[in-house]
């Protein structure tokens, strides 16, 4: 049967009508959302008054903070602040937190992504005991294995080695990105795999040329989860890396309050800057996160 085109017709389509909201049901939808507007604005000032307050110490002396410790700055000290982007420890730690972070979220996101695939679209024996197991690690926190670990690594000779850090920060990473690529793996309709089988394209094939792709937004979302949670990492860093050629930003920052402990104002310079390369990335991914992580909450 042959599909038939119906003529077309310059008829104007007619439009739904416009409803006309009464202003006292609008008032009233106002007043009932001031108290969650109320609490928004007060979480807010709650949390930002804290960054504020570190970013205007930072521009004060040692002598101002004991003097004036809620006041502006009188003069603004900006040799805090200079000093630090002129030094070479600071930009190590940088270097050395971003390598990580990047390592990291590559090798979790990759292994993640062939685990949740194979979870998700192949039907085996124990495929869901193997996901039970998976989601059992969210269970345990990495304080608990640190004395295994660090009896691990020193016996592989993985101490004051940056792979120290990202292979075990992988492994803990491991259970919730698998838990959030594969309920969106799952949701891919099976058609259309089943099309690109037909093309002669194998099951690898069709995961890296279609599934990736198709699943950008939540590898985006798993990948911030991985920079943010290394960038963050202090404990482990701190176990592995005796040496400063590797540390970190969080292990900077505490080595940088033992040597400055009587100036506090330069401490909470190096607090502002530490803590701006992330809020800078948080920032430019929030929408990234927010929406895989919403996406991810409506799959399987």
């Amino acid at each position: 049967m042959q599909k038939t085109n119906a003529p077309k017709t310059n008829a104007p389509k007619a439009s739904a009508p416009k409803r006309n909201v009464p202003k006292s049901v609008v008032r009233r939808r106002r007043l009932r959302a001031l108290p969650v507007y109320a609490i928004l604005w007060l979480v807010g000032v709650f949390m930002v008054t804290p960054l504020l307050y570190a970013l205007v110490s930072g521009f004060k002396s040692t002598e101002q903070l004991s003097s004036n410790a809620f006041g502006l700055p009188d003069p603004w000290v900006t040799s805090n602040y200079t000093s630090l982007l002129g030094s070479g420890p600071f930009w190590r730690a940088v270097g050395s937190s971003t390598v990580i972070a990047l390592a990291t979220a590559v090798l979790t996101v990759g292994a993640a992504a062939l685990a949740a695939y194979a979870l998700a679209r192949f039907a085996f024996r124990g495929r869901e005991l193997l996901f039970t197991l998976f989601t059992m690690g969210l269970m345990f926190p990495f304080a608990v294995a640190i004395l295994p670990l660090f009896v691990l690594l020193r016996s592989f000779g993985l101490l004051d080695n940056p792979w120290g850090v990202i292979l075990p920060q992988a492994a803990f990473g491991l259970p919730i990105t698998i838990v959030i690529l594969r309920g969106f793996f799952r949701e891919i309709p099976g058609e259309l795999e089943e099309a690109a089988t037909i093309d002669g394209c194998s099951s690898f094939g069709f995961f890296w040329r279609i599934l990736l792709p198709l699943a950008r937004p939540a590898l985006g979302t798993v990948s911030v989860l991985a920079i943010v949670g290394s960038w963050n990492n202090f404990l482990l860093p701190l176990l592995v890396f005796s040496e400063p050629t590797w540390w970190t930003i969080p292990v900077g920052i505490q080595q940088f309050q033992g040597q400055y402990a009587s100036d506090v104002a330069r401490i909470f310079a190096y607090l502002v800057l530490a803590m701006a390369p992330a809020l800078a990335f948080y920032a430019v991914a929030e929408r990234q996160l927010i929406g895989g992580i919403t996406l991810g909450a409506t799959k399987g």
